[in-house]
């Protein structure tokens, strides 16, 4: 079994700061990237940022400059830090990774957490 543990979600006011984090634990053999998305009500799940097990980073538009993710190998951990933060990044925040499980270690499959609510109040 593998799971993606997210936490670090809540309300804040615009301009202000919030740091996600999402561990990954179970039977795994490798992680490939690791990623966040957000889905805000009545629209379609977006990718926020992404990052290789290689340390190599991809960020949507919208959050360039503001949002920073990082992974921890170690520790199975990929965190998403997001500054001056806008009442638009308003939304549910999923952490997904493309790993390997041991009981399967010859092919990789998307895995996703079950969602932190991020609140942005103007």
């Amino acid at each position: 079994q593998v799971q993606l543990v997210e936490s670090g979600g809540g309300l804040v006011q615009a301009g202000g700061s919030l740091r996600l984090s999402c561990a990954a634990s179970g039977s795994i053999f490798s992680i490939n990237a690791m990623g966040w998305y957000r889905q805000a009500p009545g629209k379609q799940r977006e990718l926020v940022a992404a990052i290789t097990s290689g340390g190599s980073t991809n960020y949507a538009d919208s959050v360039k400059g503001r949002f920073t993710i990082s992974r921890d190998n170690a520790k199975n951990t990929v965190y998403l830090q997001m500054n001056s933060l806008k009442p638009e990044d308003t939304a549910v925040y999923y952490c997904n990774a493309d790993l390997s499980p041991l009981s399967d270690y010859g092919l990789a499959y998307d895995y996703w957490g079950q969602g932190t609510q991020v609140t942005v109040s103007s």
